[in-house]
């Protein structure tokens, strides 16, 4: 099977995010497109295809089109899955349960406040998780999801610490920490610079514009 049909079109992801705010309207839609501008602008100066990492940017957090007053009945990275598998949508599947595994693929690493799996939900995310091979979209989803906020794009060290104010801090949040620097590590040699020189303009603005820009309700 060929990749254009284990994933949407760009326009084709960019309607399935605009139903989905319909659905469930919030600040992670915000976060998306953020994710997805970043993985793109990294994708396109690193060698790897600009056009599948913003799809997969883009529908890496759609699990939420489930929810309704910031609870669902099942973890958006499981709601996320099962709704592209059922579309036939494979590869943005796959990132949909990876992009919250940064440093361990064990599930009892997970970091969300939405751990509602039932049982043989979370059996399958472990037995999914120690099978997968990540590879570079994988840890640039990764790593973009923790660049992207709902107005534009900041530091790890931003919102890192944001992330901690939202869930607290665990016995795996210096891995995970650890984990993004070591992706950026490796996006920086990939595309020749200092990735955050990518977004100067944007991340300037996050952290000594005028607005202030809060994760702190962000995915």
């Amino acid at each position: 099977m060929s990749l254009n049909n284990l994933m949407p079109s760009r326009e084709k992801a960019e309607n399935i995010l605009l139903w989905a705010n319909e659905k469930n309207p919030g600040l992670w839609i915000g976060h998306c497109k953020a994710t997805a501008i970043a993985a793109e602008t990294i994708a396109l100066k690193g060698g790897l295809d600009p056009e599948k990492a913003y799809i997969l940017g883009l529908l890496h957090d759609i699990g939420y089109h489930g929810y309704e007053n910031g609870k669902g009945t099942t973890c958006h990275i499981y709601f996320g899955y099962d709704l592209m598998m059922e579309k036939g949508y494979e590869t943005v599947a796959k990132i949909c349960l990876t992009h919250s595994f940064p440093a361990v693929q064990d599930i009892n690493t997970y970091s969300g406040f939405d751990m509602y799996c039932s049982n043989d939900e979370k059996a399958f995310i472990s037995s999914f998780l120690l099978e997968t091979i990540y590879d570079d979209y994988d840890k640039l989803i990764q790593l973009c999801d923790c660049l992207g906020t709902p107005h534009g794009i900041t530091t790890i060290e931003k919102r890192n610490v944001e992330g901690v104010m939202r869930k607290g801090f665990n016995v795996n949040t210096l891995k995970n920490w650890t984990s993004y620097f070591e992706q950026k590590d490796y996006f920086d040699e990939k595309c020749g610079i200092n990735i955050y020189n990518l977004f100067y303009d944007e991340i300037k603005s996050s952290i000594f514009g005028s607005q202030v820009f809060s994760s702190v309700t962000t995915p």
